[in-house]
């Protein structure tokens, strides 16, 4: 690969001074590289999309629309490619890839619905003082740079793109340099599409690359998903041109269950939040607490059912989870197996890398772990479950929000009213009550406490592409 960026309707050669390697986790070894974006091309992308932007944003609601409702098409056309990819790339089983793929779809399909409807979001406002009028009018917040992580790419590029280009942004979206691979079918598609050129723009890099678009004066918007590390440089950046930021950062959730709970389903619903794309999600419920009355019957089957997962490589067997997506990854996730270790935690399974090629790890539960330890603290990023018991819903409650994060969690009971009540209680962004995390379009994503600031998806993740103008006329 050499044309590996997408400026101003144009594929280019990089010019920067990294070289991108793009692996696959469950081999441990490269199948492409190309080099980074220079900042002199960073720079050519928000000037493409500053150029664009009058013109995009005066386009009519029906042919934005238009054009998201081809994006979805042109996904769904290139299915298998991409389903492969995400395999490849990122090590996720085949189910995991459909599911990915379906939802980038959905995504584009429901905001060309939502820009169908934004002629209607400009209203008049009643005053309590006659002799003057008031609308509100809605309009497109300008250029826009998307930054996107790596365990889910592909999705939460079009939950970022997909609403910037409904409201009428011009976009510069840099992907992860472990995953860069897929989002190039975005911009393919801009041309299949005749997407007018600087509209979409697409620069991929390291930290230079990043530290240049998050800081670039020409932005009116940034939106960030990753870490909370770069999350804080992304929003130190953003603070020197007080622009408006959206972070979708870490978390560290908890899920509850009580001993009302038919246990096989519990186990179900823990064993997939905790081991969907290997555990390497923002959302992954990684602190169980089980109640005292259903604790010894759900441990040993919980055990038994992480031990029981095939774990390999996505493209040659059939597996429940694949590889780490990265080495990085699978070294930061080891040495969470000695932190365990030298804290002398209580380990039912796993707690280990697997002995074989590529980045592989053990589906992990650790018993009885002290509130005060690392791993029940920090965020792991990887499929290790840490488990605590508790005697009262109140307790459940308390430890559940006994965190620096906020993102998401889940309560499991068979009493409606009380999970109900526990969802209520949860300082979180997302609430799943018996279920696993099944995310739809119309709902909103966003966390509170650390876990970020402002919602995606929805009609919130629409209007974080908006500003708000008020026109005030005097009638005398």
């Amino acid at each position: 690969m050499t044309t590996s960026h997408y400026i101003a309707g144009r594929w280019v050669e990089g010019q920067g001074s990294d070289c991108i390697s793009v692996n696959d986790p469950a081999l441990g070894q490269p199948f492409a590289e190309f080099m980074a974006a220079s900042v002199d091309q960073v720079d050519q992308a928000v000037a493409a999309a500053r150029s664009a932007l009058p013109a995009w944003k005066t386009t009519s609601a029906s042919e934005r629309a238009a054009y998201l409702r081809g994006f979805a098409e042109q996904l769904g056309q290139r299915r298998e490619a991409l389903i492969t990819l995400q395999m490849r790339n990122n090590g996720k089983p085949r189910h995991e890839a459909e599911i990915d793929l379906d939802d980038a779809i959905a995504t584009f399909t429901y905001y060309a619905e939502l820009a169908e409807q934004l002629p209607s979001k400009n209203r008049d406002v009643p005053l309590a003082v006659p002799g003057f009028s008031a609308r509100t009018r809605l309009e497109p917040v300008g250029v826009v740079g998307l930054i996107v992580p790596w365990n889910f790419p592909l999705v939460t590029s079009a939950w970022k793109l997909a609403p910037a280009l409904a409201a009428g942004c011009t976009v510069v979206l840099k992907p992860s340099e472990v995953t860069p691979l897929i989002e190039q079918a975005y911009g393919q598609i801009a041309d299949a599409l005749r997407l007018p050129a600087g509209v979409l723009n697409i620069v991929n890099g390291k930290a230079e690359t990043g530290a240049a678009l998050s800081s670039h004066n020409g932005l009116d918007k940034l939106s960030f998903t990753g870490s909370n590390s770069v999350g804080s440089q992304v929003m130190r950046s953003a603070s020197a041109q007080c622009r408006p930021v959206t972070l979708e950062l870490g978390g560290k959730s908890a899920i509850v269950v009580f001993d009302d709970c038919d246990v096989d389903q519990a186990v179900e619903w823990i064993v997939a939040g905790i081991t969907w794309n290997a555990g390497q999600m923002c959302s992954a419920t990684s602190r169980l607490l089980v109640q005292d009355g259903i604790a010894d019957a759900l441990l040993p089957r919980l055990q038994a059912a992480l031990n029981n997962l095939r774990v390999g490589n996505p493209l040659t067997e059939e597996i429940d989870m694949g590889p780490l997506t990265s080495q990085a990854q699978w070294l930061k996730v080891a040495s969470y197996f000695a932190t365990a270790r030298e804290e002398g935690l209580q380990c039912l399974v796993g707690g280990k890398a697997l002995d074989r090629d590529g980045w592989f790890v053990s589906p992990t539960l650790y018993a009885d772990v002290p509130k005060g330890s690392r791993l029940w603290t920090e965020e792991i990023f990887g499929p290790v479950l840490c488990a605590r018991r508790f005697a009262s819903e109140e307790q459940a409650i308390a430890e559940a929000n006994d965190s620096r994060f906020g993102l998401v969690a889940t309560v499991c009971s068979a009493d409606l009213e009380r999970a109900e009540r526990v969802a209520d209680a949860l300082e979180v962004g997302h609430v799943w009550i018996n279920s696993v995390q099944a995310v739809f379009v119309e709902t909103s994503w966003g966390g509170t406490k650390g876990s970020g600031i402002g919602r995606e998806l929805g009609p919130r993740g629409l209007s974080a592409y908006q500003s708000v103008k008020h026109v005030t006329r005097c009638l005398g």
